[in-house]
């Protein structure tokens, strides 16, 4: 009995002093986090939605801190609020914004745009994208079962009567969380400076685009012929060169057969 006792004794010693030694060494080894990581992370809307690029809003606060500057470290959510928070606690000048909202590459509505069959399964885009492609005759166009509107926690998104997503710019902080969810890619993040977008994301040649869509882009090149500087083609379908402007743009917007080249 006495030797149990002793034993006990002994491993509970042992076990209070290397806890002892472990607190200690995590106490001198500790790396002190900057306390005004905590500041920018209270900054931060706290949606830990990803869409700057980070796991996180503490990850990106932690980056923010590191590098000491918005650049490239903006939060889509958090908008200017967040960047002007941030600022002050840097003791760093918010510096220039070019402000995004979503844009939808797709004008085939369903008064536009033929149906290849009857979808009856879960009304997603995900789930109706894994059934052969989904019901819509144009295989790269909007689904529109609304996962888009789903993920957007700030209302900027609804589906109209045509069945297509409708973007409320004043709402829409391009968090990006629409572009993910999105499993046919057709919503970009575009400069609230440029009006004129490609409506379109088709990239089939032009004779099978006519058989399925009233309006999508058939790749005639019409628009890089008349404005040569303003639209690139690539795999039959038309884009827009944004950082040449609108204005550059409004010629081929004019000339295009289809009218899938729009001014929102």
């Amino acid at each position: 009995m006495n030797s149990i006792i002793v034993g006990l004794l002994t491993m509970g010693g042992l076990g209070l002093f290397f806890a002892s030694v472990l607190a200690i060494a995590s106490e001198k080894l500790k790396v002190k986090e900057d306390p005004r990581v905590e500041e920018v992370y209270e900054a931060l809307p706290g949606l830990n939605c990803g869409a700057c690029g980070h796991p996180g809003c503490h990850a990106l606060a932690e980056a923010i801190v590191a590098k000491g500057d918005l650049d490239g470290l903006r939060c889509p959510p958090g908008g200017s609020a967040s960047d002007e928070k941030i600022a002050e606690i840097l003791g760093i000048s918010v510096g220039a914004e070019i402000r995004k909202r979503a844009v939808i590459k797709c004008g085939g509505g369903k008064s536009l745009a033929g149906q290849r069959a009857d979808y009856h399964g879960i009304k997603t885009c995900t789930a109706a994208q894994l059934v052969v492609g989904g019901a819509k005759a144009c295989t790269f166009g909007c689904l529109g079962y609304g996962d888009c509107v789903t993920v957007c926690p700030f209302g900027a998104i609804r589906i109209d009567e045509e069945g297509l997503p409708k973007v409320d710019e004043l709402k829409c902080t391009a968090c990006g969380l629409c572009v993910q969810a999105c499993p046919r890619k057709i919503i970009d993040l575009v400069s609230c400076a440029n009006r004129i977008v490609v409506n379109c994301n088709s990239h089939d040649k032009g004779a099978q685009v006519r058989k399925v869509c009233k309006v999508g882009c058939i790749g005639c090149m019409i628009c890089v012929k008349v404005a040569p500087e303003g639209y690139t083609v690539k795999d039959f379908l038309a884009k827009v060169n944004y950082d040449k402007g609108d204005a550059v743009a409004e010629p081929g917007q004019a000339k295009c057969p289809t009218k899938c080249i729009v001014k929102l």
